[in-house]
């Protein structure tokens, strides 16, 4: 199944739905599937509204609904950052359903004590002298044994769309952990059920390309999502945001766009999740 592929969504959207068993170092339920339709079948994660837990700075809507409204963004860069994301009913209501992303790292747990884990490896805390060639570094900091560390990521034009693209998403928690890199040679982001809110939350481990040059790939990019916006974009994103967060994303795009520089941590709030991974 590539990642890619308009059958993918159709998989996703139509296909019978299995558990497997629970992520269970994430919150709010999230549960391991697979998907199948007309013999096909892949995994996926199910995140049902049901199970959300209420967040006093995210009042508004479903946090499901925020994710699909970050992958209709993501899809419509054509960046492919976001994995395919469907909306639809499952075995406990309505729910988010993406495509798994297989990465070298990622261990399935089936039957007994399910336990499911995807590393990034394009986000790390090194010793420093040891960050590989090439890596921006973040800051140093101590671990809980009180040594120094150095947050880094890699310098990679698939994560640099990410980090363009949590501008447009406002992304308030973008750890190390839901950046993979896929087996396919494709870099994913995953977990956006706490962005897009109309006020400046943007949260982030890819500071690495702050005060850049946006480069005119992605005001291209971000110009045409700006246009989208006014059309079928818009009227899909009004279904999951308010229309005061709706809004929002076009003034943060314009923004980008007059400054045309990678923006830097502001200094009034937090600029990276805790914990980073």
């Amino acid at each position: 199944m590539q990642v890619q592929d308009p059958a993918t969504l159709e998989l996703l959207r139509s296909g019978t739905l299995d558990i497997v068993g629970r992520i269970v170092e994430a919150s709010n339920a999230p549960l391991l599937c697979t998907v199948t339709l007309e013999g096909v079948t892949a995994h996926c994660v199910y995140k049902p509204v049901r199970g959300e837990r209420p967040l006093w700075d995210f009042p508004d809507g479903t946090l499901a609904g925020r994710e699909f409204a970050s992958f209709l963004l993501s899809a419509a860069t054509g960046w492919g950052v976001v994995p395919p994301t469907v909306l639809r009913q499952g075995p406990y209501g309505v729910g988010m359903v993406q495509l798994w992303i297989d990465t070298e790292a990622a261990t399935i747990g089936v039957g007994g004590v399910e336990y499911v884990e995807q590393v990034s490896e394009l986000v790390e805390l090194c010793v420093p002298g040891e960050v590989p060639a090439g890596w921006k570094q973040i800051l140093r900091a101590q671990d809980y044994t009180g040594e120094t560390v150095v947050l880094a990521h890699a310098d990679n034009p698939g994560l640099r769309h990410m980090a363009i693209l949590d501008l447009v998403l406002n992304n308030a928690d973008r750890k190390g952990g839901h950046v993979l890199a896929g087996l396919d040679g494709g870099i994913y982001g995953v977990d956006h059920g706490i962005c897009l809110h109309s006020e400046n939350k943007l949260r982030t481990v890819l500071w690495g390309w702050a005060g850049e040059d946006l480069g005119e790939e992605a005001v291209e990019v971000l110009s045409k999502l700006a246009s989208q916006l006014h059309g079928d974009l818009g009227e899909q994103l009004d279904e999951h945001l308010t229309i005061r967060e709706v809004e929002a994303v076009v003034h943060r795009i314009r923004r980008v766009l007059s400054r045309r520089v990678m923006p830097e941590p502001s200094g009034v709030r937090p600029a990276i999740p805790w914990p980073a991974f």
